[in-house]
Protein backbone atom coordinates (compact mmCIF):
# COMPACT_ATOMS: atom_id res chain seq x y z
CA UNK A 1 0.00 0.00 0.00
CA UNK A 2 1.52 3.41 -1.05
CA UNK A 3 1.23 6.73 0.55
CA UNK A 4 -1.79 7.97 -1.49
CA UNK A 5 -3.82 4.55 -0.71
CA UNK A 6 -2.44 5.00 3.15
CA UNK A 7 -3.90 8.64 3.48
CA UNK A 8 -7.41 7.84 1.66
CA UNK A 9 -7.62 5.46 4.53
CA UNK A 10 -7.66 8.42 7.29
CA UNK A 11 -10.93 9.29 8.44
CA UNK A 12 -11.01 12.42 7.71
CA UNK A 13 -12.28 14.87 4.30
CA UNK A 14 -9.09 15.12 2.13
CA UNK A 15 -7.74 18.71 0.32
CA UNK A 16 -5.89 18.32 -2.56
CA UNK A 17 -4.18 21.05 -4.34
CA UNK A 18 -3.09 21.28 -7.91
CA UNK A 19 -0.68 23.62 -9.02
CA UNK A 20 1.47 23.87 -12.22
CA UNK A 21 5.11 23.17 -12.24
CA UNK A 22 6.96 25.47 -12.39
CA UNK A 23 4.83 28.25 -11.69
CA UNK A 24 5.04 31.24 -11.22
CA UNK A 25 8.45 30.76 -11.77
CA UNK A 26 10.59 27.50 -12.96
CA UNK A 27 11.98 26.79 -9.06
CA UNK A 28 9.03 27.57 -6.98
CA UNK A 29 7.80 23.80 -7.27
CA UNK A 30 9.83 22.51 -4.48
CA UNK A 31 9.26 25.63 -2.33
CA UNK A 32 5.43 25.14 -3.12
CA UNK A 33 4.95 21.59 -2.26
CA UNK A 34 6.24 22.01 1.16
CA UNK A 35 4.63 24.77 2.10
CA UNK A 36 1.24 23.20 0.94
CA UNK A 37 2.31 20.00 3.40
CA UNK A 38 3.00 22.34 6.20
CA UNK A 39 -0.12 24.11 5.72
CA UNK A 40 -1.99 20.94 6.68
CA UNK A 41 -2.86 19.56 2.65
CA UNK A 42 -3.68 16.20 2.67
CA UNK A 43 -2.10 15.41 -1.18
CA UNK A 44 -0.61 17.06 -3.78
CA UNK A 45 -1.40 17.07 -7.84
CA UNK A 46 1.63 18.12 -9.78
CA UNK A 47 0.71 19.54 -13.14
CA UNK A 48 2.99 18.65 -15.62
CA UNK A 49 2.50 21.62 -18.30
CA UNK A 50 1.31 21.11 -21.62
CA UNK A 51 0.92 23.17 -24.74
CA UNK A 52 -2.39 21.65 -25.66
CA UNK A 53 -4.56 20.83 -22.60
CA UNK A 54 -7.72 19.97 -23.32
CA UNK A 55 -9.88 20.06 -19.94
CA UNK A 56 -8.06 23.19 -18.24
CA UNK A 57 -9.98 26.59 -17.82
CA UNK A 58 -8.00 29.83 -18.62
CA UNK A 59 -6.63 29.97 -15.31
CA UNK A 60 -4.56 26.40 -15.99
CA UNK A 61 -3.77 27.65 -19.46
CA UNK A 62 -1.91 30.84 -18.68
CA UNK A 63 -0.14 28.79 -15.87
CA UNK A 64 1.01 26.04 -18.39
CA UNK A 65 1.53 28.62 -20.95
CA UNK A 66 4.02 30.09 -18.43
CA UNK A 67 5.82 27.06 -17.24
CA UNK A 68 6.40 26.19 -20.40
CA UNK A 69 8.00 29.46 -21.31
CA UNK A 70 9.40 29.28 -18.04
CA UNK A 71 11.27 26.45 -19.53
CA UNK A 72 9.79 23.73 -17.53
CA UNK A 73 10.19 20.39 -19.12
CA UNK A 74 9.74 16.51 -17.57
CA UNK A 75 13.20 16.32 -17.18
CA UNK A 76 13.83 19.69 -15.34
CA UNK A 77 10.51 18.08 -13.17
CA UNK A 78 12.21 14.80 -12.30
CA UNK A 79 15.26 16.82 -11.27
CA UNK A 80 13.57 19.08 -9.40
CA UNK A 81 11.60 16.40 -7.50
CA UNK A 82 14.77 13.96 -7.27
CA UNK A 83 14.86 14.44 -3.09
CA UNK A 84 11.44 15.55 -2.53
CA UNK A 85 10.78 12.77 -0.20
CA UNK A 86 13.86 14.00 2.30
CA UNK A 87 11.09 17.17 3.22
CA UNK A 88 7.82 15.72 1.99
CA UNK A 89 5.89 12.94 3.55
CA UNK A 90 2.40 13.11 1.68
CA UNK A 91 1.15 11.54 -1.13
CA UNK A 92 2.62 13.38 -4.57
CA UNK A 93 0.45 12.83 -8.20
CA UNK A 94 1.95 14.14 -11.03
CA UNK A 95 -0.96 15.32 -13.61
CA UNK A 96 -0.06 16.17 -17.01
CA UNK A 97 -1.37 14.43 -20.87
CA UNK A 98 -0.31 11.26 -21.96
CA UNK A 99 1.92 13.00 -24.95
CA UNK A 100 4.41 14.08 -23.07
CA UNK A 101 4.84 10.79 -21.05
CA UNK A 102 4.79 9.23 -24.11
CA UNK A 103 7.83 10.62 -25.39
CA UNK A 104 9.72 9.85 -22.68
CA UNK A 105 8.76 6.40 -22.47
CA UNK A 106 5.54 5.05 -20.38
CA UNK A 107 8.16 2.43 -18.51
CA UNK A 108 10.89 4.80 -18.44
CA UNK A 109 8.46 7.80 -16.97
CA UNK A 110 6.69 5.69 -14.26
CA UNK A 111 10.44 4.00 -13.45
CA UNK A 112 11.21 7.81 -12.45
CA UNK A 113 8.11 8.43 -10.82
CA UNK A 114 8.87 5.64 -8.34
CA UNK A 115 12.00 6.60 -7.98
CA UNK A 116 11.46 9.98 -6.68
CA UNK A 117 8.00 8.90 -4.60
CA UNK A 118 5.70 10.00 -7.08
CA UNK A 119 2.49 7.99 -5.73
CA UNK A 120 -0.32 8.09 -8.69
CA UNK A 121 -0.74 9.67 -12.22
CA UNK A 122 -3.31 11.27 -13.70
CA UNK A 123 -3.66 11.46 -17.48
CA UNK A 124 -7.14 12.88 -18.07
CA UNK A 125 -6.72 11.84 -22.15
CA UNK A 126 -5.21 8.08 -21.65
CA UNK A 127 -8.63 6.25 -22.21
CA UNK A 128 -9.23 3.90 -19.49
CA UNK A 129 -9.33 0.76 -22.19
CA UNK A 130 -5.95 1.62 -23.43
CA UNK A 131 -4.64 1.97 -20.00
CA UNK A 132 -6.24 -1.32 -18.96
CA UNK A 133 -4.81 -2.99 -22.18
CA UNK A 134 -1.21 -1.90 -22.53
CA UNK A 135 0.20 0.17 -19.37
CA UNK A 136 -1.71 -1.05 -16.58
CA UNK A 137 1.16 -3.91 -16.23
CA UNK A 138 3.82 -1.22 -16.08
CA UNK A 139 2.02 1.23 -13.79
CA UNK A 140 1.78 -1.59 -11.49
CA UNK A 141 5.59 -2.90 -11.33
CA UNK A 142 6.43 1.03 -10.26
CA UNK A 143 3.84 1.05 -7.56
CA UNK A 144 2.02 3.88 -9.17
CA UNK A 145 -1.79 4.72 -8.46
CA UNK A 146 -3.55 5.52 -11.79
CA UNK A 147 -7.12 7.86 -11.44
CA UNK A 148 -9.63 8.12 -13.72
CA UNK A 149 -11.62 10.67 -14.05
CA UNK A 150 -15.58 10.72 -14.63
CA UNK A 151 -18.25 13.32 -14.94
CA UNK A 152 -21.83 13.53 -14.43
CA UNK A 153 -22.26 12.25 -18.10
CA UNK A 154 -20.48 9.07 -17.66
CA UNK A 155 -22.91 6.08 -17.77
CA UNK A 156 -22.93 3.78 -14.63
CA UNK A 157 -21.67 0.48 -16.61
CA UNK A 158 -18.65 3.00 -17.48
CA UNK A 159 -18.24 4.06 -13.31
CA UNK A 160 -18.11 0.42 -12.71
CA UNK A 161 -15.64 -0.63 -14.86
CA UNK A 162 -13.83 2.33 -13.80
CA UNK A 163 -13.80 1.37 -10.76
CA UNK A 164 -13.04 -2.64 -11.13
CA UNK A 165 -9.28 -1.35 -12.72
CA UNK A 166 -9.00 1.80 -10.08
CA UNK A 167 -6.96 1.17 -6.70
CA UNK A 168 -6.57 4.31 -5.37
CA UNK A 169 -9.50 6.86 -5.94
CA UNK A 170 -12.24 8.33 -8.77
CA UNK A 171 -11.59 12.03 -9.94
CA UNK A 172 -15.45 13.19 -9.96
CA UNK A 173 -15.57 16.25 -12.22
CA UNK A 174 -18.28 18.36 -11.00
CA UNK A 175 -19.26 19.08 -14.35
CA UNK A 176 -19.05 19.12 -18.11
CA UNK A 177 -17.26 22.52 -18.05
CA UNK A 178 -13.36 23.31 -18.10
CA UNK A 179 -11.59 24.01 -15.02
CA UNK A 180 -11.94 27.41 -13.00
CA UNK A 181 -14.93 28.52 -14.59
CA UNK A 182 -18.16 28.02 -12.27
CA UNK A 183 -18.96 28.90 -8.53
CA UNK A 184 -20.25 27.12 -6.10
CA UNK A 185 -23.08 24.18 -7.06
CA UNK A 186 -26.40 23.94 -7.59
CA UNK A 187 -28.93 21.04 -6.84
CA UNK A 188 -28.05 19.12 -10.11
CA UNK A 189 -24.78 18.47 -9.32
CA UNK A 190 -25.73 17.93 -5.42
CA UNK A 191 -27.81 15.36 -6.67
CA UNK A 192 -24.78 14.24 -8.98
CA UNK A 193 -22.59 13.69 -6.24
CA UNK A 194 -25.02 11.58 -3.93
CA UNK A 195 -26.27 9.32 -6.54
CA UNK A 196 -22.43 8.43 -7.37
CA UNK A 197 -22.12 8.34 -3.74
CA UNK A 198 -24.95 5.90 -3.71
CA UNK A 199 -23.62 3.41 -5.71
CA UNK A 200 -20.88 2.53 -3.13
CA UNK A 201 -17.86 2.11 -5.35
CA UNK A 202 -14.82 0.82 -3.56
CA UNK A 203 -12.86 3.38 -4.52
CA UNK A 204 -13.61 6.63 -3.04
CA UNK A 205 -14.25 10.27 -4.85
CA UNK A 206 -12.66 13.23 -4.60
CA UNK A 207 -14.60 16.08 -6.53
CA UNK A 208 -12.41 18.48 -8.89
CA UNK A 209 -13.55 21.32 -10.35
CA UNK A 210 -15.82 24.10 -9.28
CA UNK A 211 -14.10 24.26 -5.48
CA UNK A 212 -12.69 27.37 -4.60
CA UNK A 213 -13.74 28.31 -1.09
CA UNK A 214 -15.02 26.80 2.21
CA UNK A 215 -18.27 26.63 1.73
CA UNK A 216 -17.68 24.74 -1.61
CA UNK A 217 -15.33 22.19 -0.01
CA UNK A 218 -17.74 21.28 2.25
CA UNK A 219 -20.50 20.85 -0.40
CA UNK A 220 -18.44 18.69 -2.53
CA UNK A 221 -17.28 16.71 0.48
CA UNK A 222 -20.73 16.04 1.55
CA UNK A 223 -20.82 12.84 0.09
CA UNK A 224 -17.29 12.28 -1.27
CA UNK A 225 -14.18 11.83 0.26
CA UNK A 226 -12.34 15.03 -0.53
CA UNK A 227 -12.42 17.66 -2.74
CA UNK A 228 -9.65 19.17 -5.45
CA UNK A 229 -8.88 22.70 -5.86
CA UNK A 230 -7.17 23.88 -8.76
CA UNK A 231 -7.78 27.18 -10.50
CA UNK A 232 -8.63 29.19 -7.32
CA UNK A 233 -4.82 28.09 -6.08
CA UNK A 234 -3.05 29.18 -9.11
CA UNK A 235 -5.19 32.46 -9.11
CA UNK A 236 -3.99 33.19 -5.37
CA UNK A 237 -0.06 32.07 -6.06
CA UNK A 238 -0.58 34.60 -9.14
CA UNK A 239 -1.46 37.60 -7.35
CA UNK A 240 -0.15 36.85 -4.36
CA UNK A 241 3.43 36.34 -2.64
CA UNK A 242 4.23 32.68 -2.00
CA UNK A 243 4.77 32.88 1.81
CA UNK A 244 1.24 33.48 1.90
CA UNK A 245 0.41 29.63 1.05
CA UNK A 246 -0.79 28.77 4.52
CA UNK A 247 -3.46 31.55 4.48
CA UNK A 248 -4.98 30.15 1.71
CA UNK A 249 -4.99 26.84 3.10
CA UNK A 250 -6.34 27.74 6.14
CA UNK A 251 -9.27 29.79 4.42
CA UNK A 252 -10.36 26.47 2.96
CA UNK A 253 -10.05 24.64 5.73
CA UNK A 254 -11.56 26.89 8.78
Amino acid sequence: MNRLQQKLQEDKKLLSIYFTAGYPSLNDTVSIIEDLEKSGVDLIEIGLPFSDPLADGPTIQASSTQALKNGMTTEILFNQLKDIRKTVNIPLIIMGYFNPMLQYGVEAFCKQCQAIGIDGLIIPDLPVDVYHDEYKAIFDTYGLVNVFLITPQTSEERIRYIDSISNGFIYMVSSASVTGSQSGFGDEQTAYFKRISDMNLKNPQIVGFGINNNETFNQATTYAKGAIIGSAFIKHVSSEKLDTIPDFVSGILQ
